[in-house]
């Protein structure tokens, strides 16, 4: 395969510790959730590369109609390169977006 092989991720835990997040994108609630009154959390994970940038993101417990919304924020989120041994790492976590109606 041409190129530099694939930063591969190493999983958040143990002596590895998750990231400090630098920006955080609120996820916009879709219209159509809204007014179906859809609620809950979705879980994604995702591979945060050495430079801190979502590189890559999964959902790993779906709610259909905020799938796409959550997704969409966490791919904007930044967080500090995790080091490793003096080294910037890609790193592989597990991340939650809540989605919650306001009470009127």
């Amino acid at each position: 395969m041409p190129g530099a092989p694939a930063e591969e991720p190493i999983r958040v835990g143990g002596e590895v510790q998750p990231p400090k997040k630098l920006k955080d994108v609120r996820p916009e609630y879709p219209v159509t959730a809204r007014s179906a009154r859809v609620e809950g959390t979705v879980i994604l994970e995702a591979v945060i590369d050495s430079r801190g940038m979502v590189a890559d993101v999964r959902v790993l417990k779906s709610i259909p109609l905020l799938d796409e919304a959550a997704v969409e924020a966490v791919k904007q989120w930044r967080y500090q390169a995790t080091m490793l041994n003096g080294e910037a790492v890609a790193i592989l976590m597990t991340v939650t977006v809540n989605f919650g109606l306001e009470k009127a």
